[in-house]
């Protein structure tokens, strides 16, 4: 059974804000600075949670999995976040943020019968991820499984982003993108302003540079705007990602996946409202 690589986008659209918004929770940043973790920004503390379940790898190994940051910012917080705190330790509180997180965002309906039924449905989806070459979103399946429903929902919310987000690197690869042109070719489509992107550290002269790499293949013209080529590579990315985040959605029927969407609504209304989501990012997809 196959499923529309449209539900992939559009159950992504609704769960990445379930997930991201643990990245600018005042209760995540708490939980970070009760680690050692500075917290006048959220990089330190967004390494340290997003790759502990790799383990106390090192700057090249995160720099390879998250794609699109640069080496020098990544090299700024690997491997020196495991110098505050260990791998493990950062899971555990990572857990207990989450579950801080989420009772404050969702208040009572963190607790509901809905909640619940939509932390089984993703949970189910989640166990069915390919995670084979995918180490993001291996490493974080590999973790132990919680109990509690609003901790199921973010662990399983946050394998199948990781998975999708590991595919689309490989997405990205096979277009022929190294990771700086990955965002400028994305900004030349209009996902973000070109300002947006200066959040992953690369210099002006790298984000310059590759876009002359780009206009060399055609793929921008000199205002920096996507050409007609540039439009088209870029929309074959997307297929191709959503092609192959499908296939976790197939352990779901379709009325399933249907009473999906109706129950993540009422929670994703939650997320964007509570103000603590950027209104523009480099995903591309809104308030998320």
């Amino acid at each position: 059974m196959s499923v529309d690589p449209g539900f992939a986008r559009r159950i992504w659209h609704l769960l990445e804000p379930l997930h991201a918004v643990f990245y600018y929770a005042p209760e995540v940043f708490e939980e970070a600075g009760a680690l050692g973790y500075a917290t006048e920004e959220r990089w330190p503390s967004y390494f340290a949670w997003r790759a502990a379940p790799l383990g106390a790898v090192g700057a090249d190994r995160v720099t390879a999995a998250f794609h699109s940051f640069s080496p020098v910012m990544v090299g700024r917080h690997v491997p020196s976040a495991w110098d505050v705190a260990d791998p493990e330790k950062v899971v555990a509180a990572r857990t207990g943020a989450v579950d801080r997180a989420y009772r404050t965002l969702f208040g009572d309906l963190a607790d509901g019968p809905e909640l619940a039924e939509a932390a089984a449905l993703v949970r189910r989806a989640a166990e069915a991820a390919d995670v084979t070459g995918r180490p993001l979103a291996a490493a974080n399946a590999a973790l132990r499984r919680p109990e509690a429903p609003h901790l199921v929902l973010w662990q399983a919310a946050t394998i199948l982003r990781e998975h999708r987000g590991d595919g689309h690197v490989v997405a990205l690869a096979a277009a022929g993108l190294d990771p700086v042109e990955s965002l400028v070719s994305f900004a030349a489509v209009g996902a973000a302003r070109p300002e947006v992107f200066a959040s992953r550290g690369w210099s002006p002269a790298e984000w310059d540079a590759a876009r002359g790499r780009l206009a060399g293949r055609g793929l921008v013209g000199a205002d920096g705007t996507a050409t007609e080529a540039g439009r088209a590579l870029r929309a074959e990315v997307e297929r191709r990602t959503d092609e192959e985040a499908s296939g976790p959605w197939t352990a779901l029927g379709p009325d399933e996946r249907e009473r999906l969407v109706e129950l993540l609504g009422p929670l994703w209304v939650e997320a964007i409202g509570s103000g603590l989501l950027p209104s523009e990012t480099t995903l591309g997809i809104g308030k998320v």
